[in-house]
């Protein structure tokens, strides 16, 4: 994972404790003195200490969304991979948070990853599992400007890079400055460049996951972000997926490069609100740039020279409420084989519900499974993991009942089960009223599962199972779970199965899957969950 930069980039950034900018009667803005009676408040930057800053230049912080696993590069470090020919060669360290909060001794990032001269990561995904780095790689070997990304293979060591594809990219292929940015959906790409021969005005683009390794087109963020003659770099979307932090020379700054904000309207990326800056102490009357945060939006992380062990060092500052991201709930979990109970490594991707739409996708860790992923608040989302020859099961997260509250974390492992003979998948995702069999329109997404399975293998005959819990007679259980079952196997023939290869059977209150109620008689509306359930069983492959 490495990433490259132009040294007109690489200007060292620090803090300086000035005041706000205010506008002279003349309409021009001025600095207020350091005299002038500062808050009562005072924000301030925090060193992150001699085990991650060096007498070598520290720049670039990327931090992970869990906060515990830091990337940077260090220029002109002895240890770099090319400091032998190239004198300021850049390469990527990271260091990990430890159980008492303090910074692990950085080590240096070899391999594959910190092959070109100048290297560093722009994104690590949440799961820990990818990274996005700086430069166009084709089978592991550099090829020139754009962004690969690298995944973890079972023993630690990172894949060779593989270049993104994206649409229209060659456009951009002479800019004098790159970078780039990936929000925590995996999915949404943001670069700052310029199509403008010999031009340093670069202006803030976002490309998105078209499909495979496909990405669209960079597309302008609009003209509020994007000003005639005035260079906008650095982009970071923060977790919610709507606040982005950008770094501008813009009038209105404390210095030459500074930190603005702005939240994203609509849909379109092209509509924000008003940029607003960061001000003191985040912003100096120097150069800011690479804003990041975690996911918990708490702490920023920046490059800082103002006290600094050398030409630079990586520093991170508490924000203020008003600076903040909306917050966001990051599900973590683990993948295993529900045959066995071992470890999987598997696929994510997770959906908005009722409409299906993709708002993300990770990876399972290939030793233990785990995953974490990054969601906002305010919609229900379909969580599907899929692995070759396991059914791709899913469960369902109802965020838009939650109260927000700040950052929260919530724990959901994933059980995949093996494609044989007599092994039962329950559907997690199919929904009817109370008491009623008409299927709800959210329940779609997760049957055209189904229909795709069976697409795929094309032997496989099955039984769909409906259950219930306890409440009620057991006629009545019967009945409304043998509608039940029909309403779902008639959804799948409408897409094309042949009736040969699906049957159906309503089973009750028959086969609970857990205590309806407690040993002391009270009701146990967990076990009644589960025990409301849709299934099918493979009957035949």
């Amino acid at each position: 994972m490495k990433k490259c930069y132009s040294l007109f980039l690489l200007q060292t950034l620090f803090f300086i404790t000035y005041g706000q900018p205010m506008a002279d009667t003349s309409g021009k803005l001025i600095e207020q003195k350091e005299n002038i009676i500062k808050e009562s408040t005072i924000v301030k930057v925090e060193n992150l200490g001699e085990r991650i800053n060096t007498e070598y230049p520290e720049l670039r912080p990327t931090i992970s969304a869990d906060g515990n696993l830091l990337f940077f590069i260090r220029m002109g470090h002895p240890e770099n991979e090319h400091i032998a020919t190239v004198r300021n060669a850049q390469d990527i360290w990271y260091s990990i948070r430890e159980e008492d909060g303090k910074w692990s001794p950085a080590e240096h990032l070899n391999g594959a990853v910190n092959s070109s001269q100048y290297n560093a990561v722009y994104w690590i995904s949440p799961d820990l599992n990818c990274m996005l780095i700086k430069g166009a790689y084709q089978e592991g070997q550099y090829y020139g400007t754009g962004v690969s990304m690298t995944k973890l293979k079972k023993d630690g060591s990172w894949s060779p890079p593989q270049m993104l594809r994206i649409r229209n990219f060659h456009k951009f292929g002479f800019t004098q400055q790159f970078g780039a940015s990936m929000g925590q959906d995996g999915r949404t790409l943001l670069f700052y460049m310029t199509d403008k021969k010999n031009s340093y005005d670069n202006e803030l683009y976002v490309s998105f996951l078209e499909g495979g390794d496909i990405w669209t087109a960079p597309k302008s963020l609009g003209k509020k972000i994007n000003l005639p003659d005035y260079n906008e770099m650095s982009p970071f979307i923060a977790a919610d997926g709507v606040t982005l932090y950008f770094s501008s020379d813009r009038v209105g700054g404390l210095g030459e490069n500074d930190i603005w904000m702005s939240k994203r309207l609509d849909e379109s990326w092209t509509k924000w609100s008003e940029p607003v800056n960061l001000g003191s102490p985040i912003n100096t009357a120097n150069d800011e740039n690479f804003f990041t945060l975690d996911a918990g939006g708490e702490y920023a992380y920046l490059t800082s020279s103002d006290g600094a062990f050398g030409g630079s060092d990586i520093v991170r500052i508490k924000l203020l409420e008003k600076e903040k991201p909306d917050p966001v709930i990051m599900v973590t979990g683990n993948v295993y084989n529900a045959k066995t109970n071992q470890p999987l490594s598997a696929d994510l991707i997770y959906e908005t519900l009722p409409d299906g739409a993709e708002a993300g996708r990770g990876l399972s860790n290939a030793q233990d499974g785990s995953f974490k992923i990054v969601l906002p608040y305010d919609k229900n989302y379909l969580i599907r993991a899929s692995a070759e020859k396991f059914f791709a099961i899913s469960e369902n997260l109802n965020l838009d009942s939650l109260i927000k509250v700040g950052y929260k974390i919530i724990h959901k492992d994933l059980y995949l089960a093996p494609i044989e003979i007599g092994q039962v998948f329950r559907l997690n995702n199919v929904f009817f009223d109370f008491d009623k069999y008409t299927l709800r329109p959210e329940s779609y997404t997760e049957l055209n599962r189904v229909v795709m399975f069976l697409n795929e293998y094309p032997n496989i005959e099955i039984e769909m199972g409906a259950h219930t819990d306890s409440k009620g007679s057991d006629e009545y259980n019967i009945t409304l779970s043998h509608n039940r079952a029909k309403s779902v196997m008639e959804y799948i023939l409408s897409k094309g199965i042949s009736t040969s290869r699906v049957t159906f059977k309503g089973y009750g209150e028959t086969k609970p899957m857990a205590p309806n109620a407690h040993a002391d008689g009270t009701d146990n509306p967990d076990g009644r969950q589960l025990n409301r359930r849709v299934e099918f069983i493979i009957m035949k492959n």
